[in-house]
């Protein structure tokens, strides 16, 4: 019996990802056209540029171990996980797997953390994902199965399709630089919900990305704090975004309180020592004193 050849990815549904040449100009042409708000932004910064040299294994990888960091605590421990892999060519699903949560918790991974990198590794292991499936994947389906991994959330999704596949109509309805730059370019008077978002910037497709990354710059040059810098910079994922909470508060919650009780325990044992050392002292004064014996 002859076997049924697979079904062919679709890939016209695939948009030509924004490091594509001369994709980046076409964005930004159609951005002017389509919100003069917008386009005033845009004369005020430089083009963005799409450059990544992960495999999407590697860019996962590198997300999840920036979670819940600052960038230099991030890096630090990101550096000692490739050294530990011998390598950046190193991070496969295998060289993942054999590595035990002692191993990465001596390198600074929380033990939450390593749960998260073995799910993964064991969904490429398992064939539920692979590098050339996720480049192939459409957004939603990409969005689906991604999410589908312990510790990865809808933000840390979108900043992968754009920083990483530089797919070009992505929005972030979760980034907290992402709404507050739609409030102050709308001059809205509060804060747009997630579900508000996607109407509001309707006119942007099919490049929201673009638009996005304009935000970013647009919010920082008001002087708040904004992550997107970093994420361009091929940093990945640096500060927890509000949609996280939903796959990291609770269990990294329980990490801190674990991580508080021993040093509670520590402090305990430290203060139970002190007063046994008094009380030692205290007895041995006690016994060394002149007795009187009455008669």
């Amino acid at each position: 019996m002859a076997r049924t050849p697979p079904v062919p990815l679709n890939k016209s549904i695939i948009a030509r990802p924004l490091s594509s040449e001369g994709e980046v100009d076409v964005a930004i042409r159609h951005l002017r056209n389509a919100d003069p708000l917008l386009a005033s932004l845009i004369d005020l910064h430089p083009p963005p540029t799409f450059d990544s040299f992960h495999t999407p294994f590697l860019a996962l990888t590198r997300s999840i171990l920036y979670q819940q960091l600052a960038f230099k605590a991030g890096t630090s421990i990101y550096t000692r996980f490739i050294a530990l892999c011998s390598g950046e060519a190193g991070v496969v699903p295998e060289t993942v797997l054999a590595l035990t949560p002692q191993q990465l918790r001596q390198i600074g991974v929380s033990g939450r953390k390593a749960s998260y990198l073995h799910d993964l590794a064991r969904k490429y292991q398992n064939g539920i994902l692979s590098d050339a499936a996720i480049v192939n994947m459409d957004d939603k389906s990409l969005f689906t199965m991604l999410t589908m991994v312990n510790g990865i959330g809808s933000w840390s999704v979108h900043m992968f399709m754009i920083f990483s596949l530089h797919r070009p109509d992505v929005l972030p309805i979760n980034d907290l630089g992402v709404r507050k730059g739609v409030q102050l370019l709308y001059n809205l008077d509060e804060l747009p919900r997630p579900s508000q978002m996607d109407q509001l910037c309707e006119k942007w497709r099919p490049y929201r990305s673009v638009a996005s990354w304009y935000l970013w710059r647009f919010v920082e040059a008001k002087g708040a704090p904004c992550s997107a810098a970093a994420v361009a910079a091929g940093v990945a994922l640096p500060q927890p975004q509000q949609e996280e909470q939903q796959h990291q508060q609770q269990p990294q919650l329980m990490d801190q309180i674990n991580s508080l009780i021993n040093i509670g325990a520590v402090v305990i044992v430290s203060e139970v020592s002190i007063f046994l050392e008094v009380l030692g002292l205290f007895f041995i004064g006690f016994v060394s004193l002149p007795v009187r014996v009455r008669v």
